[in-house]
């Protein structure tokens, strides 16, 4: 009995104990009602609309004649494969999305992801006033996943920016936007890991966290405790759609980088070595002579690229650009694309077992100036017969696709034979009446031979995938 009364005692004494402790413990946990008040009239929702002509045979879900593809489709399939409608001879489809963006500097310029805005033919920004106002593209950056609008307004309220490098792991972090189209919804959790390089994205150095990301948050801001923008939520890791965890940022510092010269200059300029880089694995570091396997190394060169001009060599193991360390093939990108074109770098490398230390200057992307739009340029003449703008290709992407060649589509009229065959912003030719395209100037070449008042395949790629759309110009 004694025993059983103690046990009791006990009981009500860690309860007792436990109410004590709780307010301290919720003391401890971080408040961010001031954080929102103060920061989410800075935050927009985004809209976006672009109508896509497409062309060819009829799918219909109710037998050959029913209105519109079954909705099961639509549920397994959504938008991957262009189901065709209609009666054959093309229709219109008009394709909405939605987005989050954030104010970052008060006449008018407002930060989100370029995919929120890819190929929109309308932006609307909506403020958490209600006030809807058309904003203008004023430049993307696929490579970042950057985009800069603005809109015809003064005075707007700009977050306060932080410095992302200062982040650590473990930090709370919280984050505003639009899931679903629920605008202004809070989330928030901690830094789960910093500078993680995701595949197709050798240009940003990630922030995971785990703060819920869902559809429509993208392009919305991160915020740290000091309510302070130290990120922009771009992307999530998903087996089911949704949110499981794993959520990725673009570091403040480096968006800034971007949206400073997508401001000035309507396009962003980086530092090219010309060379092709891949894995340093154990075993290969065991065989260049290093204790540890680190850095990239040099598979092949551009033989007139600034890297073979200055004397780096196939077999070379880049180990720091500038006193950085490269410590995986992954980080070579990105510390030589955040360097001027021009500029000289101080590359420590491996050869023959020593370290070695070069000086290279640095080229431009090939294909960099057309991308700005020089005037009677081949991304300006060329493609207009099609109502396109187009870029060449650098090397990085082209390892990505696995393709020789090909050319990137940096802007679609609206009213032109591309927008009418469903080609959209940011897709990649690849050929035209199946030849291949391997640059703006032979895409001039091409175009020029093509018939008119007769469908031709054109093969592309999206999102990493490839497919064909059937290309029509019209007779003059």
């Amino acid at each position: 009995m004694r025993s059983r009364m103690q046990l009791s005692s006990l009981w009500m004494l860690l309860m007792i104990a436990a109410l004590v402790c709780q307010p301290a413990l919720a003391r401890d946990l971080p408040d961010f009602t001031g954080l929102v008040k103060e920061a989410a009239p800075g935050v927009v929702n985004i809209s976006t609309s672009q109508t896509v002509e497409r062309g060819g045979p009829s799918f219909h879900g109710r037998g050959f004649g029913g209105p519109e593809m079954p909705d099961i489709f639509r549920e397994f399939f959504g938008d991957r494969f262009p189901f065709p409608q209609g009666d054959g001879q093309g229709y219109s489809e008009e394709r909405k999305s939605l987005g989050s963006g954030f104010v970052i500097d008060e006449a008018g310029y407002i930060m989100t992801n370029a995919h929120v805005v890819d190929g929109a033919d309308e932006v609307l920004v909506r403020f958490s006033d209600r006030r809807e106002l058309e904003a203008e593209v004023v430049g993307v950056d696929i490579k970042t996943d950057i985009a800069v609008l603005k809109v015809d307004a003064d005075d707007l309220p700009a977050l306060v920016l932080g410095n992302s490098d200062d982040l650590e792991v473990g930090e709370w972090v919280a984050a505003i936007g639009s899931p679903f189209g629920f605008d202004h919804s809070v989330t928030a959790g901690i830094v789960s890991a910093i500078n993680r390089t995701l595949p197709q994205d050798a240009y940003v150095p990630f922030i995971q966290t785990d703060v819920a990301i869902n559809p429509g948050n993208s392009g919305g801001p991160l915020f740290n405790l000091d309510g302070e923008v130290v990120g922009i939520n771009s992307q999530i890791f998903t087996r089911s759609g949704g949110f499981m965890g794993l959520s990725f940022s673009i570091p403040i510092n480096v968006a800034m980088d971007v949206a400073d010269q997508l401001r000035d200059g309507g396009s962003v300029s980086r530092g090219w070595l010309g060379v092709m880089i891949q894995p340093v694995s154990r075993d290969l570091a065991e065989s260049f002579g290093m204790k540890e396997p680190e850095g990239a190394l040099v598979s092949d060169m551009d033989p007139e690229g600034p890297a073979a001009r200055d004397g780096l060599e196939a077999g070379d193991i880049i180990l720091e650009v500038n006193g950085k360390r490269v410590d995986s093939s992954e980080t070579l990108p990105r510390l030589i694309g955040g360097i001027d074109p021009g500029e000289k770098v101080e590359l420590t490398v491996m050869r023959d077992g020593e370290r070695e230390s070069l000086t290279i200057t640095l080229g431009s992307w090939p294909g960099a100036e057309q991308g700005a739009g020089s005037k009677g340029s081949a991304e300006d003449s060329a493609p207009a017969r099609l109502g396109i703008k187009v870029q060449a290709l650098d090397e990085q992407v082209l390892r990505d696709l696995k393709i020789e060649g090909g050319v990137r589509v940096t802007e679609v009229g609206r009213d032109g034979a591309a927008a009418r065959a469903g080609i959209r912003r940011g897709d990649v030719l690849v050929n035209i009446a199946m030849q291949p395209v391997k640059n703006p100037e032979q895409l001039v070449e091409l175009i020029g031979e093509l018939p008119e008042g007769q469908s031709v395949p054109v093969r592309l790629y999206r999102e990493g995938r490839s497919y064909y759309v059937a290309l029509r110009l019209d007779d003059n």
